[in-house]
């Protein structure tokens, strides 16, 4: 089989019915990515691959800077103001030895599909790569708004902060109809749970600037919050999404959470238990204003962020210094907390996402017992990060399928930075397929080409597109 053939991760006959005649040519919605509305807005070329594929700057794909450390190459070539050309060169001799990697296979899905280059990526031809690659992205089809429309992507939900403005997003939605897409917020509260921060009082001061409230306390925090839901949403947002890298519960009374919001803001020391109180305060304040507005709320857990804390200060977050996180009884704290909010009738529509698998099968026990109202109104979020894989989504699927009802699953994510990351949703719905054909292989499932088929369709993009309610 040659690399990536029409059939690649396809192993039955079945699969490759799902695959080609009924997932391939399925829309995307793509609701959660890392995307910046300013780069859609102004839909400027990319100079060249280096700087659409692997840095723009400290913006680009912690993915690939990874696996270059892992090869020695000097961060200069990475993050960089090194020559572009030259880490294209270094990232090339690190592709050479990622066998069995998943970016192997993602790299090479990029340049076949946008690029149209069949052969394996390697530092001999990197300087064909290079030219060929470089005169389609000086061209119309590959600015961003066409790399978009031209993958069939529907929506593009992008990480947004409450208190941005969203400048960029009123500019789009004005241009729905000429591009084709939706470009919609998600708010992402980070900065807000951040209480321990030497940052936090300038926050909350900037937050109440723009929600014109005076927050002072617990009550004006969820008021200000309350008036961005009402912004976002009149801007198409429908979802929040949540970092609770670490989590446990911890429920006191509004008059503490006041104590706690007041130290935080003057910097004051604050204690792990009024870290963990604030959190649980906040998250189920934001529970109730998610339900409200009848959004989706996403929880991403369990990892440790900024490991490296020299790098870190050097070119910042989110710069490939992530990993797995081990709390051992996060889901646990989770279901605490979804058992609390169930006493008020306030759990909204929630996808959970661990990034360690060994919280996948408490999490999928643990949302059915609070199911009710909208079908799935629980998911087990898609295989994330570095589970990104084959393994990893087959095991996701595999959980999935077997505490809940796959056919309702919203499907596939790209968590990314990257304009090229579409290919990820095929990746998926090939993964997808192939599993479906091998319970139809082993006579789990019916030989029925027509109702597997609309099971697939649903899971790639039917599913996220009633879910979420982007087009109501």
């Amino acid at each position: 089989m040659t690399l990536l053939s029409k059939d690649f991760l396809l192993t039955n006959e079945m699969g490759k019915k799902l695959f080609h005649d009924h997932a391939a040519n399925m829309p995307i919605i793509d609701y959660h990515c890392h995307l910046v509305p300013k780069e859609i807005y102004e839909n400027k070329n990319y100079p060249n691959l280096t700087r659409i594929w692997i840095n723009d700057g400290n913006f680009g794909d912690h993915y690939k800077w990874r696996l270059m450390r892992a090869n020695g190459v000097p961060e200069e070539l990475i993050t960089g103001d090194g020559d572009e050309y030259e880490k294209l060169v270094a990232w090339a001799k690190t592709i050479e030895k990622a066998i069995g990697n998943p970016l192997y296979e993602w790299t090479h899905l990029e340049l076949q599909r946008f690029f149209h280059i069949d052969e394996p990526f390697t530092s001999k031809n990197v300087k064909s790569v290079w030219d060929k690659a470089n005169q389609l992205l000086a061209t119309d089809a590959f600015k961003p708004r066409n790399l978009i429309k031209n993958m069939n992507v529907k929506v593009v939900c992008t990480t947004d902060d409450p208190a941005s403005d969203l400048k960029y997003h009123k500019l789009l939605k004005a241009e729905e109809a000429e591009n084709g897409f939706k470009v919609l917020p998600a708010m992402r509260p980070d900065k807000a749970f951040a209480i321990e921060a030497d940052t936090y009082g300038a926050y909350l001061k900037e937050l109440g600037a723009i929600s014109k409230v005076d927050i002072k306390d617990y009550d004006s925090l969820v008021k200000a919050f309350d008036t961005r839901f009402a912004y976002f949403e009149s801007l198409g947002g429908r979802l929040s999404d949540h970092g609770l890298n670490t989590f446990h519960f911890v429920k006191v009374s509004k008059s503490e959470l006041d104590t706690i919001i007041a130290k935080g803001a003057e910097n004051a020391p604050l204690t792990q238990h009024d870290i963990d109180a604030y959190a649980t305060g906040l998250i189920e304040a934001l529970m109730r204003l998610n339900k409200k507005y009848n959004w989706t709320m996403q929880y991403h857990m369990n990892a440790i962020r900024s490991a490296n804390k020299p790098m870190f200060k050097k070119i910042g977050a989110d710069t490939g210094f992530d990993s797995m996180g081990t709390q051992p009884d996060i889901a646990q704290e989770i279901m605490k907390l979804l058992t609390d909010m169930q006493n008020e009738d306030n759990i909204p529509k929630t996808i959970l996402y661990s990034l360690n698998p060994n919280d996948w099968m408490q999490l999928a026990t643990g949302m059915g017992d609070f199911y009710e109202g909208d079908a799935q109104k629980l998911q087990l979020g898609c295989a994330w990060w570095f589970n990104d894989t084959r393994e990893g989504m087959r095991e996701q699927l595999r959980i999935m399928a077997q505490q809940s009802l796959l056919a309702n699953f919203v499907g596939m994510l790209t968590d990314s930075r990257s304009f090229l990351s579409y290919p990820r949703h095929e990746y998926f719905r090939r993964v997808l397929c192939d599993y479906i054909g091998e319970l139809v292989q082993r006579g789990q499932l019916p030989d029925d080409e027509a109702y597997l088929g609309q099971i697939v369709e649903d899971i790639s993009y039917n599913n996220a597109h009633d879910y979420f309610g982007f087009f109501k």
